[in-house]
C-alpha cells in the first residue's frame, strides 16, 4: 500500500486540489478549523464550509452536509472526531471528491480502506495549513525545519 503522505504527493495534492470542503469549520476565529481555513483562503484556494450550525463561515455560504454542495469539490478536509470520518468518507465519495485529508488527531483506517479503494487519495492525521505552509509557504525562511531538502527550486502556487 503506498504512502499518501509522501512530500511529492502532499505538495501535488496541495498544487491539484484548489476546492476544499472544510467539514466540522467553526465560525469561531479561535478555533483550529477556522484558523486553518482563513490561511487556505488567503491562499488562493476556494473554501466550501460545511457545518449544519452556520449559514456563512469566513464570507463563505455554509452547508449542512457535502452532499448539499453543489459545485464539485477536489478535497474533503475533515475536522471531526475519528468515529464520524466512515461517513464522510461515503459522503466524500458519494461527491466524486478526490483527496479525503483527517485533521491532526484524526486517524480512521476502515475510512482510509473505504476511500482508497473507491480511488481517493487519503491523508490522516496531518494539518492542511501545516503542510501547505511546510512545502509552499517559507516555513523554512525563518529557521523551522521542514524536513525537505532539495536541491531543486519549490515550483510556487499561483495566488
Amino acid at each position: 500500500m503506498s504512502d499518501d503522505t509522501d512530500i511529492a504527493t502532499l505538495r501535488r495534492m496541495l498544487h491539484d486540489c484548489r476546492t476544499i470542503a472544510v467539514v466540522g469549520l467553526s465560525a469561531n476565529w479561535y478555533r483550529p478549523s477556522y484558523f486553518a481555513a482563513k490561511y487556505m483562503l488567503d491562499h488562493g484556494y476556494t473554501i466550501i464550509p460545511v457545518n449544519p450550525a452556520y449559514q456563512e463561515v469566513l464570507g463563505q455560504k455554509c452547508y449542512p452536509s457535502l452532499k448539499d454542495i453543489p459545485v464539485r469539490v477536489d478535497m474533503v478536509d475533515c475536522f471531526r472526531k475519528s468515529e464520524e470520518i466512515p461517513a464522510l468518507a461515503a459522503d466524500a465519495i458519494a461527491i466524486g471528491a478526490r483527496v479525503l485529508w483527517m485533521q491532526l488527531g484524526v486517524v480512521n483506517e476502515a475510512a482510509r480502506r473505504t476511500a482508497r479503494d473507491a480511488g481517493l487519495e487519503v491523508v490522516m492525521d496531518r494539518c492542511v495549513k501545516i503542510e501547505h505552509a511546510r512545502l509552499f509557504g517559507g516555513l523554512n525562511w525563518i529557521g523551522v525545519n521542514t524536513r525537505v531538502i532539495s536541491s531543486k527550486r519549490p515550483r510556487w502556487l499561483p495566488y
